[in-house]
């Protein structure tokens, strides 16, 4: 079996609400989905990440397929060699990571149904039988908060997550909302994406102790490392360390610093599926757990990633996702926690998705029409 050609696509789907935090204004998802084809008549499905650039993504995927074209999928480690070396790609990391990750998730799904058997299988199996999913709040009004958390409570949700570092006095109303919505027992998780000074966090991050934070995403920026080791050093509230961990190397190394108390990161950062579980384990020998970050994906991604992460042992409740803050997706099938916060092992091989290909034309339709979702808005 060797894969001899691909079609790609630039897709959008919009958010029902627009994902706002101190670095994002966002209305939707848009990625790149690549659909490899075998000699033996075998499709496997990818989705790339867009990043400041999707065009950027299309074209190194375009100059990766060379090193993929008339190989074998049970290849993938020695084409990824290949792609980062002889390619050149291991001087533009980030880009190449975005990229191949696509390609990756295809050949796992062209592995699967070669095996007939779920792609988690393939990883080592199930550790998990199943992952639990975080609810995705917005800012908004202290009435808009509360119908928030309505939702996210009648469908089940255990771990709530909100944007901070954009206005304090605002973000402390908002919080004290969320808990009193959501009672005493479920998670409340922020994320500040940096925007707070080492000489602000302590007391800003005092100001939230009252409301029993589970954790926060980076308070404060990722470089240098000392800026998150210190403020380790000065809070109660645990850490969770995201920006900074930007490829396989950075992340091992942010680990090894203990930087951190939760790393938050997927394998867009790190580049594949696999590398995604091994940095994982790094974490797991530190002591530390992972939570699966969300850049905004669509149903092929999700899957892919939800494969992945039933097979890491040290994997928080609550980890990221915007399915169910999605207007559609490109599936036949909707991916469970478009509704629900849990999510089991998947049916069918491979990634066991099925696409939608009026849903795709149409999501191609839009891209054509309304260009990428920037990840700052209209300028």
């Amino acid at each position: 079996m060797k894969v001899i050609s691909i079609e790609s696509r630039i897709v959008n789907v919009p958010y029902t609400r627009t994902e706002v935090s101190s670095i994002v204004n966002r209305s939707g998802v848009t990625s790149l989905v690549i659909k490899l084809t075998t000699d033996t008549g075998l499709v496997g499905w990818g989705e790339a990440c867009s990043g400041a650039d999707v065009f950027s993504i299309s074209s190194a995927v375009d100059a990766m397929f060379p090193f993929v074209r008339n190989r074998s999928p049970w290849d993938s480690a020695d084409i990824r060699r290949d792609v980062f070396l002889r390619g050149l790609w291991a001087l533009r990391v980030s880009t190449g990571n975005y990229a191949w990750a696509a390609l990756d998730m295809a050949l796992w799904d062209l592995c699967g149904k070669s095996a007939n058997l779920p792609v988690y299988k393939l990883l080592g199996g199930a550790v998990q039988q199943e992952v639990d999913y975080f609810y995705y709040l917005t800012h908004g009004s202290i009435e808009d908060i509360e119908m928030q958390c309505a939702a996210g409570m009648a469908a089940g949700y255990e771990t709530y997550y909100l944007k901070t570092g954009i206005n304090l006095q605002d973000e402390l109303e908002m919080v004290s909302a969320i808990r009193k919505a959501i009672g005493p027992n479920n998670r409340i998780r922020l994320d500040s994406n940096g925007a707070w000074s080492l000489q602000d966090a302590p007391s800003y991050l005092k100001k939230f102790e009252p409301f029993g934070i589970d954790f926060i995403e980076q308070p404060v920026r990722e470089h240098p490392t000392s800026l998150m080791v210190d403020l380790r050093t000065k809070v109660s509230i645990p850490l969770a360390a995201n920006e900074g961990l930007w490829s396989e190397a950075d992340a091992t190394r942010l680990i090894m610093e203990r930087v951190a108390d939760v790393y938050t990161f997927s394998p867009y950062w790190v580049g594949s599926l696999e590398k995604f579980q091994k940095v994982a384990y790094v974490a797991e020998v530190m002591g530390s757990k992972v939570c699966r970050h969300t850049h905004g994906e669509l149903g092929i991604a999700a899957t892919a990633f939800h494969h992945a992460s039933l097979t890491i042992p040290n994997l928080v409740l609550g980890n990221q996702q915007t399915a169910a803050h999605m207007e559609g997706d490109i599936l036949v099938d909707a991916i469970p926690i478009a509704s629900s916060p849990k999510w089991g092992l998947p049916d069918g091989v491979g990634l066991g998705i099925e696409i939608d290909e009026s849903a795709l034309k149409e999501a191609a339709k839009r891209f054509e029409s309304e260009g990428q979702y920037l990840p700052y808005g209209k300028i």
